[in-house]
């Protein structure tokens, strides 16, 4: 078994895990903390998390595993850590285009993939056991959403133990058909933002290269890289 690394607290999961002495050394390395004070989201967001509630998670795993573009990477770590959710709670997990996790319309989990020393550094935050979430009214943990307390240890080992069998493996053909069919609201009229201006739309797929389809009410079918476009739930 590759080594997963506990930490009482961090800055950064995603930068932590460079300065380890094993990082260049080994194939699939992991480190978890549930004390990340400087956690990053996508495209230079935040990630905020109350210590010993969450687990901030990451994985870092040699780039020869996989010969596909970032995007398929991107849609078979999240379809993973949808699937790992879901088994876990017994629930409903939707995937919100990019790459964020969905119980009950609440965010729950986000994924930020960099690359980085021939390596794909994965990090991925799951709120476990947080129950106020007053400044993030978009936000939820398992614990709202489902009513299950989980414990944030066997959490992390269990994530590591899947992330490491599955990348040992090919990205499956079949990755951005199983990506919509849990992708979060397809198929269903949802209100966008695009530039300040807002419309009803459908969304109706993901594509290969990570773009997003809409068919929007006044302009047809677009589309979209992510920050063009905002989803409003």
């Amino acid at each position: 078994m590759s080594p997963l690394l506990y930490l009482q607290h961090c800055l950064s999961t995603n930068d932590e895990i460079l300065l380890h002495p094993n990082f260049q050394s080994t194939d699939v390395i992991g480190m978890y903390t549930f004390h990340q004070t400087k956690g990053r989201g996508q495209y230079g967001n935040s990630w905020k998390s109350t210590e010993h509630q969450n687990v901030a998670f990451t994985i870092a795993v040699e780039e020869t595993h996989f010969k596909n573009s970032g995007a398929l990477i991107n849609f078979y770590t999240a379809v993973i850590l949808r699937d790992f959710i879901a088994n876990l709670t017994k629930s409903e997990v939707k995937i919100k285009w990019p790459n964020d996790l969905i119980i009950k319309n609440k965010k729950v989990a986000g994924i930020l993939i960099e690359k980085k020393a021939h390596k794909y550094i994965i990090g991925i935050g799951i709120n476990v056991l947080q129950k106020d979430f007053i400044d993030l009214p978009k936000a939820g943990s398992i614990l709202t959403q489902t009513g299950k307390m989980v414990d944030l240890h066997l959490l992390a080992r269990g994530l590591f133990q899947r992330f490491s069998y599955l990348f040992s493996l090919k990205i499956p053909e079949d990755i951005v058909s199983v990506y919509n069919k849990h992708l979060f609201r397809k198929d269903e009229i949802s209100v966008f933002e695009i530039k300040g201006v807002r419309q009803n739309g459908i969304i109706q797929q993901t594509d290969s290269g990570g773009y997003l389809w809409i068919n929007l009410e006044k302009d047809g079918v677009r589309k979209f890289s992510h920050k063009e476009i905002e989803l409003l739930y």
